[in-house]
Parts: C-alpha cells; sequence; structure tokens
C-alpha cells in the first residue's frame, strides 16, 4: 500500500532489502480524480516523489484512480468527511486497493505492508482486521525504531525529492496539506505557507456545506464543553483577525 508519504518509502525499502522486489507491487490510489486543479489531490512534489521513490525501489507501480475527485465524492455521499469519519479514505483509497487487491493477489501467498511506524501501533488491530484473509505486516511499528527525519534522511542519501510538505514544517504528507483528518493546526499551517490552496479548500468546503444543508464542518471546536463545527472560512477570520491585533500591539 503505497502512498507519498516517507513511512510508505521506509518500509517498501525495508521490503526490498530483505527480499529484493520481484513480485513487489506499490499500490497508489490517488484522491484527485479528473480534476486538474493543482490545489486538489496531492501536491505536485508527492506525485514527483512517488515516480522517483517507485524507480529506487523497484517493483511495479499500480496507479489506481476512481475518476472522482474528494469533493464530487463529499456531495455524491451528502456527507463532508472529518477527522472522525474520513469517506475520501474509505472509498478512493481503501476501496479501490482492496478491489486491486482482490482481482490481483492470493491471500496464500501475498503479504500487504502497510507504512505506519511505531507512533502509530493503535491503528493496527483494525487494520489487521479490515485486511483478512491477507497477511498484513508493518515493518517500521517494530525495532530498530526510525522516526521521520531518520527516514528523509535515509531518502536524500538516496538522492531522492524530499516532497516539500515536509520541508515546509508539515508532518505528514496528505492531500496536499490539507486533509480532512487533519487539526486546527494544520490548516492554519496551510493558510500561512499555502493561501491559495487554503482558499480552494475553504470555497469548495462552503459549496459542499451549502449542497448538503446542514451546519457542518471539517473542523471542530468546543466551546463551554460543546462540540461545535468549526469551518475554514471562520477560521481564517480568526487567524487575519489576530494578526491585526498582533499588529495593533507592536505598532504601539
Amino acid at each position: 500500500m503505497f502512498s507519498g508519504g516517507i513511512a510508505s518509502w521506509a518500509t517498501a525499502k525495508m521490503v526490498v532489502n530483505q527480499f529484493g522486489n520481484d513480485n513487489l507491487y506499490l499500490v497508489f490510489a490517488d484522491v484527485k480524480g479528473n480534476n486538474e486543479s493543482p490545489h486538489v489531490g496531492e501536491d505536485e512534489d508527492t506525485y514527483k516523489f512517488i515516480e522517483a521513490a517507485a524507480k529506487n525501489i523497484g517493483g511495479t507501480l499500480v496507479y489506481l484512480n476512481t475518476g472522482m475527485d474528494i469533493w464530487q465524492l463529499f456531495k455524491e455521499r451528502n456527507f463532508l468527511s472529518n477527522s472522525r469519519i474520513a469517506h475520501c479514505s474509505m472509498y478512493l483509497k481503501q476501496r479501490p486497493a482492496r478491489k486491486w487487491l482482490k482481482a490481483n493477489c492470493s491471500p496464500e501467498d501475498t503479504i500487504v505492508y502497510v507504512g505506519i511506524d511505531w507512533t502509530e501501533t493503535h491503528r493496527l488491530p483494525a487494520i489487521l482486521k479490515n485486511y483478512l484473509p491477507y497477511k498484513v505486516e508493518a515493518p517500521l511499528t517494530e525495532p530498530p525504531y526510525m522516526d521521520k527525519e531518520q527516514m528523509i534522511y535515509a531518502a536524500k542519501k538516496e538522492g531522492l525529492p524530499i516532497p516539500r510538505l515536509y520541508t515546509l514544517g508539515f508532518s505528514h504528507n496528505n492531500c496536499g496539506g490539507g486533509c480532512v483528518r487533519a487539526g486546527q493546526g494544520q490548516f492554519k499551517k496551510l493558510l500561512e505557507v499555502m493561501p491559495e490552496r487554503y482558499e480552494v479548500w475553504e470555497r469548495k468546503e462552503q459549496e459542499t456545506i451549502t449542497h448538503i444543508g446542514k451546519d457542518v464542518s471539517i473542523l471542530t471546536e468546543v466551546v463551554k464543553g460543546i462540540k461545535k463545527p468549526l469551518t475554514l472560512m471562520e477560521l481564517r477570520r480568526r487567524v487575519e483577525a489576530k494578526e491585526k491585533v498582533d499588529e495593533l500591539d507592536l505598532g504601539a
């Protein structure tokens, strides 16, 4: 299960170092659909990294694309995905990958490798269950433990171009820095370093809210013990308001 994340490359590299790259398939499920916008889907650098990483690893790169982007999916499902329920991951990544796996690989002679590391071991039980009857392994959850900085250093030594989201300070290389599973901090970061991309996410979220006709949002906040929606439009307004206050304070 291959993606633009550095842990995905490191996992595949460990597999190749142990077993070689014969009968190795790097399965990448894209969430871009047929959308030509550079602000929908993965970051431009991510696609470059996937191509370069696949050549570095060897094996066969399998590219999957349902033809639908995340915003089209949200409207079709009449549901705006969030950190609790990510339909985009389920319908555009997991199900297409599982469909390909079932059509091309026998459970008797296949091992599915996933690129989660030792900080995400809590995810393993659900992953193992969801892939049954296939055997699943996650080498990075076992010693010797590596952190992202070590993986990035190893990739640089291999001559690979490091995805710019990492160099810009993002902890993950998903969905161009947006990702419905991201929190307020990551979206603030996106607004800071990629305001054009943030504007697309904000506009698309508003279009989806109008389509659904409910008070929903990707982000939430807790006010007096009650969880409430927090739209990207409102988050931007607050950030800009705080920046103006900070400027006034500095001026004083």
